[in-house]
């Protein structure tokens, strides 16, 4: 792409792609719509979208013109939001109605990259080795890139969805942001985004291990963010003439309680799901303890087990975790306060004051006073709908084979929290796979294999058509 600008390569692929019948559309390679995408996500990695020098709104003006040049009408693109350095996209592809929108979820905002920790500009896509390297990648530009090509793929075929297809691309998901661009979306354009169901590809995805398609997850749950204060108290004095009852001590006391502490194991719905197909590509000792989860004859034995690994005691309990520590006044003082937030992440309908009791009976310290530093935000279970994952499953055999399609409950947060709110069941996956020892998200040097980017590509198509016939 030497000396050839990415939004003219775009357009000039478009006008090719719009050129020829619909049929014989469908049946192109799909070479050139994979060079459309490496165009699509070269521009969204080099805008800069972080909250402190960037903008989200930049990047949606650029999608509005490139959506209004492959003949989308301008009624149905929006560049919009309260502030003018952070707006989000949305577009309607208009289809027959038949069933209420399916909405296409991802954020543009990325989170900060200084240059001098990357080994290549985080601003610039990089072709190397095999790789795309630059900023948001893996979170979640990859993933944006896909639906827009993907969309735009649908237009030039002239396909007729048989409901409305809507594309968000929202600001403020990663913090920093004078607001949140799906919850604003929500409360101010609810007409806009309003469907029957969400794809967020900010969530799930594919995982590989030495090369190959282990699984593709697709998230259908997740767990709730609380934070509390443990804060303990001390008139102080002089560090020549030491005091038992040190602040400092008195609440890393507290925290050794806490760490010694496991709240009760809670498998829901969607992780008995998960277990059991994970359990077909796992060792055979671990399968049999996701087995034994997943139909409900599992013991203490083979709770403690799983819950070496990190990940799976995630999925089994609600978890507490010191996050940050703040004590003393004076190196030559005795400290008079110390401070240790910890951040919990609560299992899907369990009641937050119930863990901040369990927290306080856990430290046992009437020096150590809790308070919430949050108003915890519930998020209901999607319903683990069959044509959604039966539509996914096939999608999925078409470009790698037979691969488990698991699904999984986040043991962070997504976007998907405020739809799933509102009443919108939210399915979070995207075709991007990820080796499991390479998750670069919001790290150095975000990469993304450029192959598979590609199958991604191919993915999202073959399910969208299949989702939309």
């Amino acid at each position: 792409m030497t000396g050839y600008h990415p939004r003219c390569l775009v357009a000039s692929l478009l006008a090719c792609a719009v050129l020829v019948s619909p049929a014989v559309a469908q049946q192109q390679s799909p070479t050139t719509f994979h060079q459309l995408g490496h165009a699509i996500l070269r521009e969204l990695i080099e805008t800069n979208t972080t909250a402190s020098s960037g903008n989200t709104t930049t990047a949606a003006q650029q999608l509005v013109s490139r959506f209004e040049d492959a003949g989308f009408p301008a009624a149905d693109l929006q560049n919009i939001g309260p502030t003018p350095k952070n707006r989000n996209f949305v577009v309607r592809y208009r289809g027959s109605g038949a069933h209420k929108p399916v909405l296409l979820l991802a954020h543009l905002d990325v989170v900060e990259a200084n240059r001098a920790d990357w080994t290549y500009d985080p601003f610039q896509l990089t072709e190397q080795g095999g790789y795309f390297y630059g900023r948001g990648t893996q979170d979640v530009k990859g993933g944006a890139a896909t639906l827009i090509t993907t969309l735009l793929r649908l237009k030039a075929e002239k396909w007729v969805p048989d409901r409305d297809v809507i594309l968000a691309l929202t600001a403020g998901e990663e913090g920093g942001m004078p607001y949140n661009g799906v919850e604003w979306l929500i409360k101010n354009k609810r007409d806009l985004i309003d469907a029957e169901y969400v794809i967020n590809v900010d969530a799930g995805g594919g995982e590989m291990d030495n090369g190959k398609h282990t699984m593709l997850d697709v998230q259908a749950a997740e767990k709730v963010f609380h934070s509390v204060s443990l804060t303990a108290t001390n008139p102080g004095g002089h560090s020549s003439l030491p005091r038992k009852d040190n602040a400092i001590y008195s609440l890393a006391a507290a925290l050794d309680r806490l760490a010694k502490f496991d709240f009760p194991v809670k498998p829901n719905a969607v992780v008995k799901a998960y277990f059991t197909k994970a359990a077909a590509v796992s060792s055979p000792a671990v399968a049999a303890d996701m087995r034994a989860v997943a139909n409900g004859t599992a013991n203490a034995a083979t709770f403690a087990r799983l819950s070496k690994t990190p990940l799976y005691n995630a999925q089994l309990r609600t978890t507490c975790v010191a996050t940050m520590l703040q004590g003393g006044h004076a190196e030559n003082a005795l400290p008079q306060t110390a401070k240790a937030t910890v951040n919990c992440r609560m299992l899907p309908g369990e009641d937050p004051k119930a863990v901040e009791q369990t927290l306080i009976r856990v430290i046992n310290d009437t020096a150590v006073h809790l308070a919430p530093t949050d108003t915890a935000v519930p998020s209901p279970a999607s319903p683990l709908s069959p044509a959604i994952f039966s539509a996914v499953e096939a999608s999925a055999k078409a470009i790698w084979g037979p691969i488990p399609i698991v699904p999984t409950m986040e043991t962070g947060a997504t976007d998907g929290l405020y739809l799933r709110n509102a009443g919108v069941p939210v399915y979070g996956f995207s075709g991007i796979f990820i080796p499991i020892n390479d998750v670069r998200a919001h790290g150095k040097d975000e990469r993304i294999l450029i192959s598979s980017f590609d199958d991604a590509l191919d993915f999202t198509y073959d399910l969208l058509r299949r989702l939309t016939r």
